[in-house]
């Protein structure tokens, strides 16, 4: 299995020369893309293929797919991304109730389709605020969803745990939306609160040989993304994070 990396996770561990290469040395031939590396597309790319890494996937800021896309249609040219993927809305813009969030599903369901015309394929992906219930007890989630039929899910199952929801409920339910997952860790209660209480996968509280079965068996996940949002040693969590998942 090819396993990815987000390298957001290494963001504080410059240069992305030598991300790269360790990422390659450990074993990893994917990686995902965030804002922090599109700078230089070129020079990226020239650093991917030298250590035997693709991107078949990035993130890419919602004000950029509607504003710029033919922007973020060159990046994902050059480094050969063919999802993208729209991961955050900052706590401000954040929809209040169920028809704001509909309301977003429309605008992500224009840049679906801007996407599917050029060849790409275009998807959300969650953090907690999108599992938290509504006024009328409605979860956001399922109102994006329901709006934008044709774009798919990146799951990040540990936000998912974070909001107090259940991940295995969510993969039976959308399973057929969900073509990625970030595959991440929590420690436990009062544990690794200087990496704000994240753990190297397999290395933490979550069942995640339960889990991987689960989004192969009954999703269309085809890119499995390690991601840690602040390690304090980079390349111990792709290391530690690639031996375990290999166990399972």
């Amino acid at each position: 299995m090819d396993w990815s990396f987000q390298l957001y996770s290494a963001r504080n561990f410059q240069p992305w020369a030598q991300v790269l290469a360790t990422l390659g040395r450990l074993g990893y031939r994917q990686v995902e893309g965030f804002g922090g590396v599109y700078d230089n597309p070129a020079l990226i790319r020239d650093e991917l293929d030298r250590n035997g890494l693709s991107m078949p996937g990035g993130h890419f800021a919602l004000e950029a797919l509607e504003q710029d896309f033919d922007g973020v249609e060159r990046i994902a040219e050059t480094l050969g991304i063919g999802l993208l993927v729209c991961p955050w809305l900052d706590a401000e813009t954040r929809p209040a109730d169920a028809a704001g969030w509909r309301d977003l599903g429309s605008r992500l369901a224009a840049i679906g389709r801007r996407a599917e015309d050029v060849g790409l394929e275009f998807a959300w992906h969650n953090h907690d605020f999108e599992f938290l219930p509504l006024g009328d007890g409605s979860l956001p989630l399922d109102h994006l969803l329901e709006a934008a039929p044709a774009i798919g899910w990146e799951i990040d199952v540990a936000w998912i745990i974070r909001a107090g929801a259940d991940p295995l409920h969510c993969i039976a339910r959308h399973g057929r939306r969900i073509v990625a997952a970030h595959v991440k860790d929590m420690a436990a209660q009062a544990q690794a609160g200087n990496e704000d209480g994240w753990a190297d996968v397999g290395h933490g509280t979550m069942d995640w040989r339960a889990l991987l079965a689960a989004l192969r068996n009954r999703s269309r996940a085809r890119y499995f993304i390690m991601e840690h949002d602040n390690p304090s040693d980079f390349e111990r969590f792709a290391r530690r994070s690639i031996e375990a998942v290999r166990h399972f």
